[in-house]
C-alpha cells in the first residue's frame, strides 16, 4: 500500500513538474525561447531538451527499456542537450518531451518500486538501492524540479512571469513589485553597513 503511494505521489509531482517546464515558453518568441539567458549559455528550450534526454535516458537505459527516440550514446555526451541547433524546432524538442513522458511513464507504471536498474554512468561502486525504480523517480524528480526552478528564475527575467501553473498566475503589479524590491535593496544595503 505504501509503495503504491509513494509511487503515485512522486509520479504525480513529476506530471506537474513536465507541465510547469513547457509552460515557461509559452508565448515567446523561438528568439527568447533559446537566447542564452546566464554567462553558461543556460536558456529555456534547451532546459526542455535536456530534461527529456535525462528522462529518456533514466527510465529507458537504465531499465533495458531503451527510448524509442534515437539518443546519443551517454559516453559521447558533448553538452548538444543543453541547446536547440537552428534546425530544430520548438514543435520538435517539445515533441521529444511528450514522446519521452509516454516511455517514462510505461516504465513507470509497469514496474514495482524495488525494480533493479543499473546506471551505467554512475560509478561501479553505487549500492544497488540507489538504482532501482523507487530511486530513479527520486532524482529524476530532483533534476525535474532544480530545471524547472532555473526555467522560472529564467522566465521571471524575460518578461516578469512566474509561477508553476497558468490557472495561478495573476496580473503583474509593477508598482508592487518595484516596492518590494526597493525594500530587499534597503535591507541588503542596510546589512551591508552592519
Amino acid at each position: 500500500m505504501i509503495d503504491d503511494f509513494a509511487k503515485d505521489n512522486l509520479h504525480e509531482r513529476l506530471r506537474r513538474d513536465r507541465k510547469a517546464l513547457l509552460w515557461k515558453l509559452d508565448g515567446l518568441s523561438e528568439y527568447d525561447a533559446r537566447r542564452p539567458l546566464t554567462a553558461t549559455g543556460t536558456n529555456l528550450l534547451g532546459l526542455v531538451k535536456h530534461v527529456a534526454t535525462v528522462e529518456a535516458r533514466y527510465f529507458g537505459e537504465v531499465f533495458d527499456r531503451p527510448s524509442p527516440e534515437p539518443l546519443p550514446r551517454w559516453q559521447d555526451s558533448n553538452g548538444s542537450d543543453l541547446w536547440a541547433t537552428e534546425d530544430e524546432t520548438r514543435d520538435q524538442i517539445i515533441g521529444f518531451y511528450r514522446r519521452t513522458w509516454e516511455h517514462s511513464d510505461a516504465t513507470i507504471n509497469e514496474l514495482p518500486l524495488d525494480a533493479p536498474g543499473h546506471v551505467p554512468w554512475w560509478p561501479e561502486s553505487t549500492p544497488a538501492w540507489h538504482t532501482n525504480l523507487f530511486a530513479i523517480m527520486v532524482h529524476v524528480l530532483g533534476e525535474s524540479t532544480r530545471h524547472a526552478g532555473h526555467a522560472d528564475i529564467l522566465r521571471e527575467g524575460l518578461d516578469g512571469r512566474t509561477g508553476l501553473r497558468a490557472e495561478h498566475e495573476k496580473q503583474i503589479d509593477e508598482e508592487a513589485r518595484a516596492a518590494y524590491c526597493a525594500k530587499i535593496e534597503q535591507a541588503a544595503r542596510a546589512a551591508r553597513t552592519n
